[in-house]
Parts: C-alpha cells; sequence; structure tokens
C-alpha cells in the first residue's frame, strides 16, 4: 500500500434536481482523479437535497437499491473510469418500508465492496431523520481498498465515540464523515469532534458538509470540509464556508504507526473495565 494517499472530499450546493448533482459531483471526481486523487468521498446524500427538515413522503423517490441500482452502477463505472476508491453517500432502499441512511465503497477497479449504513438516527427539529431511515444493521465494517484500509461514519454518528473506535478496531487507516451540518446548534462541535476522534482513535478523518441554502426549512450549510490527522492537525487547511470547493490532500498513512507508537491508547485501553458502558 502506498505510504501517502492523495485523497478528496467535496462539498456541493444543490442543483435543484437529481440528474445534474449527479453529474456535478461526476465532474469533481474526474477533476480530482486529474490531480492525482486516489481516494474520494461525497457529502451525505450526495444527490439530492437534504430533505429531512420536512417530512414528506415525496422524497422516498429519492431511494435507491445498493448496488443494483443507477446511481450505485454509475459510481462503479466512474471509479473503474478514474482508478479511484470511491465512498458514496446514497438514499438506500433496501426492501419495501426499509429504508438507510447508506454509503457504498466502491473499490479503484470498479468492484462494489459493500456498504455502511448510518447507525445513530436523529430526529430532532430540522432533523427528522427516522421519518425517513431505520438505524443502521452494518456494524463498523472496515473496507480494504487499493488505498489501505478505509471506514465511513455518517453525520450524527460523529458524536458517538464507540463507532469511531470501533472504526480503528477493525483496521481503518482512513475514515470519512459525509454529513449535513447546519449554522447554530451544533456549529462549534465542527472543529472539536472531528479532530478529538482523529487523536483517540489515531487515524486520519475526512470531514464532508454541505453547502449553501436549500428548499426545505432555513437550514444554512457552512461546508468547512477538511481533513485531520491523528495529531488532531487539521490539513493545509479547511475548506470555504460558503463556497462549493474540491478539496485534495496527502496523507501520510506512515504518521499513523509514529502516532501509536508514541501514544499506546490501544496497548493501554482496557475493556475488561468497560462493560457499564454497554450495560442495558
Amino acid at each position: 500500500m502506498p505510504s501517502i494517499v492523495r485523497a478528496a472530499i467535496v462539498q456541493t450546493a444543490w442543483t435543484g434536481d437529481k440528474e445534474s448533482m449527479i453529474e456535478k459531483n461526476a465532474d469533481y471526481a474526474r477533476q480530482a482523479a486529474a490531480q492525482g486523487a486516489k481516494v474520494m468521498c461525497f457529502q451525505e446524500l450526495f444527490y439530492g437535497p437534504y430533505f429531512c427538515q420536512v417530512q414528506e413522503n415525496d422524497h422516498f423517490e429519492y431511494a435507491e437499491p445498493i448496488p443494483d441500482g443507477p446511481t450505485t452502477q454509475l459510481m462503479m463505472d466512474l471509479a473503474k473510469e478514474t482508478g479511484m476508491v470511491l465512498v458514496v453517500p446514497i438514499f438506500e432502499k433496501a426492501d419495501e418500508g426499509f429504508y438507510y441512511n447508506t454509503a457504498a465503497v466502491i473499490d479503484a477497479d470498479g468492484s462494489y465492496l459493500g456498504k455502511y449504513r448510518k447507525t445513530h438516527i436523529p430526529h430532532v427539529n430540522g432533523f427528522w431523520e427516522k421519518f425517513y431511515f431505520r438505524p443502521g444493521n452494518t456494524g463498523y465494517p472496515v473496507f480494504d481498498t487499493a488505498v489501505g484500509k478505509v471506514g465511513v461514519y455518517i453525520c450524527y454518528d460523529r458524536h458517538f465515540p464507540e463507532g469511531w473506535r470501533a472504526l480503528g478496531l477493525n483496521g481503518a487507516k482512513i475514515v470519512f464523515n459525509p454529513s449535513a451540518t447546519s449554522r447554530g446548534l451544533s456549529m462549534y462541535l465542527w472543529n472539536l469532534e472531528q479532530p478529538a476522534a482523529a487523536v483517540a482513535n489515531e487515524y486520519f478523518i475526512g470531514a464532508i458538509n454541505r453547502v449553501g441554502k436549500e428548499p426545505f426549512g432555513d437550514n444554512d450549510f457552512y461546508g468547512s470540509s477538511y481533513f485531520v490527522n491523528p495529531r488532531g492537525q487539521v490539513v493545509e487547511g479547511a475548506a470555504s464556508d460558503t463556497d462549493e470547493e474540491l478539496v485534495i490532500r496527502d496523507l501520510d498513512l506512515d504518521l499513523i504507526e509514529e502516532v501509536r507508537q508514541q501514544w499506546a491508547f490501544y496497548r493501554d485501553r482496557r475493556p475488561d473495565a468497560y462493560g457499564p458502558l454497554v450495560a442495558p
């Protein structure tokens, strides 16, 4: 595996329709590949608006099966075309009445590796996600890709440290957190939680947010997407808080081993003492 991985994330504004959103994000992927990126993640529910600000049955039309749906199939072709590992957040229809907030993971040769379903589902004002999504049931898979071991955690998940740790224990070296996070209530956490998780679990995190105002509710998505290293340092700065932006950074995976030797958090864990944390 390469020691330095050129990785990409992208924050985009809602165009008004699904087809142009897919086309725009595919174009950003081609731009990233042209600049040497080998892995890329899109934003949460990337091809639609963040419709969870309302509770309306019409939005179930955005759901697709994975991997047999058209968007996953298109992204498999795009991964093969660009030679990039792609993490693709999709509204998943698993069966009648069974819907999930999901990310498909596709290897650089276009092969489908699997999916992660968002585990923690919020249901508060402006984020009515339980109306649309069942809680995820995939556990915390880590995917063995062309750039190494990659994990996914989605938006509201990031408030829960247990999943971050599970991904580290499962071998993740890069974890992507595609999100839909708006100004106000949780904005101050954006620059706290992912750096803290990167330090505690000693891996790289790609934090992706949407940008701009959308047609449902009054939320204003503030972008500010970034990569953070295992020392909790943002890699070469964050993206704009107002504009679309493709963020491409070189991640030195050798830093993971260096940090893990310096701070032996995995060695010094005490799972024998943590039983009360999971007691019903």
